[in-house]
């Protein structure tokens, strides 16, 4: 490759190499670059995303593959040829091979399953026959393991054996003769004991494992408290089943993590990246919520038509009804992503729920008492440029009961929508329900309808025999 060539930026060096049609400058090139900025050219020149992958080393070719969007994946898969196609799948680790295919229709998968090696097959099928969000579609069978009697020179046989088609030798396992997990054990450990060392010397028991049906989320707060690359999966009967990597459990924080805000924005969860989603399963996502949540502010509507009498004697309550309902949904949508994102994150569980009650009910009234406040003064500041004929009477004689109606009712309505904020995720935990789903548009319309019930509650409470 030419000095002036190698100054251009990747992408325009791999144009000018397609223009060539050199296969074999083509491949050197592809071969010679990181993992990441393969990936990059990709998504730069998605017209030779096949291209790229059929003229690279199969190992690096897998090592790319894994990493990018299920679209990208997709189109790879179909555009290759059959048996370029069987060499990438069969090459793709165990647990990259079944996240990519999980996401594909059955009838594809049943065709892509046939072209694999029958050791591979077997391995596939067993891992897409867990349930979907368990840590068994997550783990790979690829690790190295020793018995407890082995010595620290047949370790390092083993290792040398099977290192290359494992997972991760960063770590070692060792079970018993009936398969049981009994510990892990560092390689540094191994590396720096006496070679007629046996293994089981270096057992200190503190082995952390996960269960074959644990959820992933789960996993993913068991890999945060013990800061592991990787943690050995077990049945109930604590027989090693496989290890869960940290790159792993990273794309499932990630994936997480969109789905919980795309609901906690009122939308189910989409499978697919936006732009590439079709259009009317779009609207199938979104138009759900939105019927929950019209026919949600339709009880607003009908709590205001039942205090249409009130409404009608004291016209002057309507004015504040959009700052009392907005105070409330604001103060209730703040609460939820609080706690949504606390619970996320291991912060908050279940058994936490008397804690951020306390908390709540203070924040609520704390929060509550300043919006009250500036209510008020926001009405006495109107009164006084009003008795300045600056502008006009709207509150009339009655102007400090009405403020007083605002105020309590701000430290009501806020209260209320903290408290609801912060145990409707809670309450749905509880339940078996995503916690997300208590988004913030849900959290807002409960807010709204119950808030107009305390508003004009208290509004009878101080004006009546008055305005009411």
């Amino acid at each position: 490759m030419s000095f002036e060539m190698e100054e251009l930026p990747l992408a325009e060096q791999f144009e000018q190499l397609i223009q060539g049609g050199d296969k074999l400058a083509i491949a050197d090139f592809l071969n010679d670059q990181n993992i990441s900025d393969v990936a990059d050219i990709i998504y730069e020149n998605p017209d030779y995303e096949s291209q790229i992958i059929a003229n690279m080393a199969i190992h690096r070719a897998a090592s790319v593959f894994k990493i990018l969007d299920i679209t990208e994946q997709r189109r790879i898969v179909k555009e290759l040829p059959p048996f370029k196609t069987a060499e990438l799948l069969n090459e793709l680790p165990a647990d990259d091979r079944t996240d990519f295919l999980e996401e594909l229709p059955k009838e594809v998968i049943r065709d892509l399953i046939k072209l694999l090696d029958p050791e591979e097959r077997k391995i596939t099928l067993s891992l897409l026959g867990y349930p979907e969000d368990s840590v068994g579609r997550l783990m790979t069978p690829d690790y190295v393991y020793v018995y407890e009697h082995n010595t620290i020179d047949d370790a390092l046989g083993v290792i040398r054996k099977v290192a290359k088609s494992s997972e991760t030798v960063d770590v070692i396992y060792i079970i018993n003769e009936k398969g049981e997990l009994i510990d892990d054990v560092k390689l540094r450990d191994i590396i720096i004991s006496a070679p007629d060392k046996e293994i089981g010397e270096l057992i200190d028991g503190r082995v952390v494992s996960l269960n074959v049906n644990d959820d992933q989320e789960h996993a993913s707060q068991v890999f945060k408290m013990n800061n592991r690359v990787a943690l050995p999966v077990t049945d109930d009967n604590n027989i090693l089943l496989g290890i869960v990597t940290i790159d792993d459990i990273l794309w499932v924080a990630n994936e997480e993590f969109s789905e919980d805000m795309q609901k906690m924005g009122g939308t189910e969860a989409l499978e697919e990246p936006y732009l590439e989603t079709p259009f009317f399963k779009l609207i199938k996502k979104r138009v759900g919520w939105l019927i929950v949540l019209f026919i949600g502010e339709m009880l607003t509507a009908t709590a205001m038509s039942f205090f249409s009498d009130e409404i009608e004697k004291a016209v002057v309550l309507s004015i504040f009804v959009p700052l009392i309902i907005s105070s409330g949904g604001n103060s209730g949508s703040q609460a939820s992503t609080l706690i949504i994102q606390a619970m996320a994150v291991g912060e908050v569980t279940l058994a936490d729920w008397w804690r951020v009650m306390r908390r709540e009910v203070l924040s609520g009234l704390m929060l509550g008492s300043i919006l009250g406040a500036i209510g008020l003064l926001r009405i006495f500041i109107w009164h006084i440029l009003m008795q300045n004929g600056i502008i006009e009477d709207l509150y009339g004689p009655h102007w400090l009961l009405i403020g007083f109606t605002v105020g309590i009712t701000l430290i009501g309505v806020v209260l209320w929508g903290t408290l609801s904020g912060s145990m409707l995720p809670i309450i749905l935990k509880k339940l078996g329900a995503d916690p997300a789903t208590s988004s913030a548009p849900f959290v807002a319309t409960l807010v709204d309808v119950t808030g107009l019930i305390i508003y004009f509650s208290v509004a009878y409470l101080f004006l009546r025999g008055i305005m009411l």
